[in-house]
């Protein structure tokens, strides 16, 4: 009987949060997610790439796949037992503001031992371990928004984590490129913006405790939970599905741009480039991001903001495919930044709704995030298996393409939610 019922259903209505955040909650929210993806993105998009073309030079395209690989397999595992030991945690401080304080600690030792290693493999090892701390602090922060955002405001509270992302590939960019792109330098003043942005929320906010049922009983009964949920819920499992492939394309299609526009387009000045190119994506991306979460918000909606996002990315990938310089790869840029902008906050708020235990939230949600870091740390070795085999830049925008209409497709498959 219970694997028969709808999703959105296995939420009790006591366990959902029906008071409203504030301004000051969100503002707090949307800074430390500022900080949280300047340190994970201008790494993936800039210092990584430039530190392994300094200590291998001939290997950088293997390397780059491979660490951010390593990265990816470590989230198939950690996101969910984080996320289910964040569901089981009782402190004197919450629990999820000590997985949160506790991860971006883990994050910053991360940050500076990538910058201060002199080999692929030692920087595979430190990023690995900045990604674990990412994924602790992601445990706490996604499963706030389930706990204590009531539900028609969370188109807008997820844009309060996506918005920032397009923002802070500028920032920690910027920041990156303003000290020359010398490595060690540009990880630690990543590792000091994290923490500045960080502050504010693990001070001041104080989280709701557990509604209705509670806690998971055991570990192993958070596990089970979280795992066999696809299984007896279809419309978790399109949802997860539709994330994972959406992702994906936007992955593909976005790691390697570095490489893409010094290789692929010849531009003059690769770096300065993918700043300009990264500031028309943040414009497109941020008023996409405000803008379809509000608009779900208010009319109730979410798989079609989702599913048209969805399709806006692939929109962007064939305009790469059909003619490749550099305006269309500045077209793109606003194709890709307004799709995912729209797809990430509506995705969010309708993951939220779709979630079946309400004892397990930071556990289900560790499985959704799986979703969205793995495709970001997995994309680099598909592609250079794409660019190296099967004919180049134009079929990985193809591929990358091709994935997010699947994406859609499988959103288009939710009943559960409008």
């Amino acid at each position: 009987m219970e694997a028969s019922l709808p999703a959105a259903v296995g939420r009790a209505a006591g366990d959902v949060s029906t008071a409203p955040v504030g301004r000051g909650w969100t503002v707090r929210f949307a800074l430390i997610w500022l900080g949280v993806w300047a340190a994970q993105l201008a790494p993936v998009q800039l210092l990584l790439p430039l530190q392994l073309a300094d200590v291998d030079p001939v290997h950088k395209v293997r390397d780059f796949g491979l660490v951010n690989g390593l990265a990816g397999l470590a989230a198939l595992v950690a996101l969910p037992l984080f996320g289910a030991l964040c569901d089981r945690t009782r402190s004197r401080w919450g629990r999820r503001r000590v997985w949160v304080a506790g991860g971006i600690a883990g994050y910053v030792v991360g940050l500076l031992l990538t910058g201060a290693a002199g080999s692929w493999t030692a920087v595979a090892g430190a990023w690995l371990v900045a990604q674990l701390g990412m994924y602790a602090a992601m445990a706490g922060l996604t499963a706030t928004i389930a706990d204590d955002v009531p539900p028609d405001q969370r188109g807008t509270i997820s844009a309060a984590i996506y918005g920032p992302q397009a923002l802070g590939i500028v920032v920690g960019l910027g920041l990156v490129t303003a000290l020359g792109g010398a490595p060690g330098a540009g990880y630690a003043v990543l590792a000091v913006l994290l923490v500045v942005a960080a502050l504010p929320w693990v001070l001041r906010t104080r989280e709701a405790g557990p509604r209705g049922t509670g806690r998971p009983r055991t570990l192993a009964a958070a596990l089970r939970s979280t795992w066999v949920a696809p299984g007896r819920h279809p419309d978790y499992a399109w949802a997860f599905a539709g994330r994972l492939l959406v992702n994906l394309g936007n992955a593909l299609g976005t790691t390697y741009l570095l490489y893409f526009l010094t290789d692929g387009l010849r531009v003059a000045d690769p770096e300065g480039s993918l700043l300009i190119l990264t500031l028309v994506y943040l414009v497109a991306t941020v008023a996409a991001t405000w803008g379809g979460g509000v608009l779900s918000d208010r009319t109730g909606r979410r798989r079609v903001f989702v599913a048209g996002a969805a399709v806006l990315q692939a929109l962007a990938c064939t305009v790469l495919v059909v003619a490749p310089s550099w305006p269309s790869a500045l077209v793109a840029g606003i194709l890709l930044g307004a799709g995912y902008g729209a797809y990430t906050s509506v995705d969010q708020a309708l993951v939220t709704q779709v979630l079946p235990d309400p004892q397990a939230v930071a556990g289900e949600l560790g499985v959704m995030n799986v979703a969205v870091v793995a495709p970001q740390a997995l994309a680099p070795l598909l592609a250079s298996l794409v660019i190296a085999e099967l004919g180049g830049y134009g079929v990985l925008f193809a591929v990358a393409g091709m994935f997010t209409v699947l994406g859609a497709v499988s959103v288009a498959r939710i009943r559960s939610v409008r």
